[in-house]
């Protein structure tokens, strides 16, 4: 069960340092090599960075969730 537990702590982690990096920032980060930042067919940007918050949001809790399990095993 550790093992399993371990794994997904890994994957969770980079799908959550990814999550992050896409996310605009002054600069508009690595979103902007992506096209999220900027306008387009969805809304102007603004859909497409809701979801990638909700998706970074999930995915952090999930991650948090996961330590705390893997910790008490």
């Amino acid at each position: 069960m550790a093992v399993v537990l371990g794994i997904l702590q890994v994957i969770f982690s980079v799908i959550v340092i990814f999550l992050v990096l896409l996310h605009s920032g002054k600069d508009a980060g690595l979103s902007g090599a992506f096209g999220i930042g900027g306008g387009g067919a969805f809304g102007g940007g603004s859909l497409v960075e809701r979801n990638l918050t909700r998706w970074t949001v999930v995915f952090s809790v999930l991650w948090a969730l996961n330590a705390i399990i893997y910790l008490e095993l």
